[in-house]
């Protein structure tokens, strides 16, 4: 099989293992995003989607942002870790879209990347989820880790990655290649011991069996696992579901 034909068939699996994968940061604007996502550095989406409640509460506007004394808001996002780096990015990405984008978040690459803080992995969060638009592919760990075991690419970098990803996926499903690399990375391969017994895309992963063959894979039912669609396996992602409610 070759790369794109691994490709083709990683995209008509992943609607039927993770039908509702979305971006799992609470926002309800592209200013909230916009936070949130620079939150999420070294911290995850759980626990940042613990402090935006009353942070979004009492900062609505860009202005808010940049307005605000520095050791008050660093208090205030304290729990997401980094909180003073990430406070001074946050108020002069807020301080620029005031003063340059009247308040609004801009909606292109190059404006984006532009605000302090802001760089290509954040910009496409935030294009992608809050404006619909598939610039780019959101690379984040579980991006690179999933990539590199599925045999999409070779590199390590970021950038790299996103440019490899990005010449064997379609444009119109970008956004939702990210999505669907995270969750399964959240829910079923795991930096340490991936979850192959249950995995059901193992038959178009190069990685599961020298995993299972070498130990460094689980494989509750001591089987090897077969692929989407047959008895054992089937979505995940509903909101019901135990492992949808996992954040990793």
């Amino acid at each position: 099989m070759t790369t794109r034909e691994r490709v083709a068939q990683l995209l008509k699996a992943w609607p039927k293992v993770y039908p509702n994968a979305h971006c799992e940061l609470d926002f309800r604007n592209p200013l909230e995003l916009l936070v949130a996502t620079i939150l999420s550095a070294q911290c995850t989406d759980k626990r940042v989607n613990m402090v935006t409640p009353k942070l979004f509460k009492q900062y609505r506007t860009a202005k808010d942002y940049a307005n605000a004394p520095q050791a008050e808001f660093e208090n205030a996002i304290k729990p997401t870790g980094f909180y003073r780096s990430k406070a001074k990015s946050i108020r002069a990405a807020m301080r620029a879209i005031a003063e340059e984008h009247n308040g609004k978040v801009p909606d292109t690459m190059e404006e984006l990347c532009a605000l302090p803080g802001v760089g290509r992995k954040t910009a496409n969060v935030v294009l992608g989820n809050a404006f619909h638009k598939d610039e780019g592919i959101v690379v984040d760990t579980h991006v690179i880790r999933l990539s590199q075991r599925l045999g999409l690419t070779k590199h390590k970098d970021a950038n790299k990655i996103e440019q490899d990803l990005m010449k064997l996926v379609p444009r119109e499903h970008w956004t939702n290649w990210s999505h669907w690399l995270i969750w399964h990375g959240r829910r079923r391969c795991y930096a340490r011991k991936p979850d192959c017994g249950r995995c059901e895309v193992f038959k178009l992963c190069p990685s599961g069996k020298v995993f299972l063959r070498t130990g460094k894979a689980q494989n509750p039912q001591g089987t090897t696992p077969k692929a989407f669609g047959v008895e054992g396996t089937g979505p995940l992602g509903r909101r019901n579901s135990v492992c949808a409610r996992e954040i990793a």
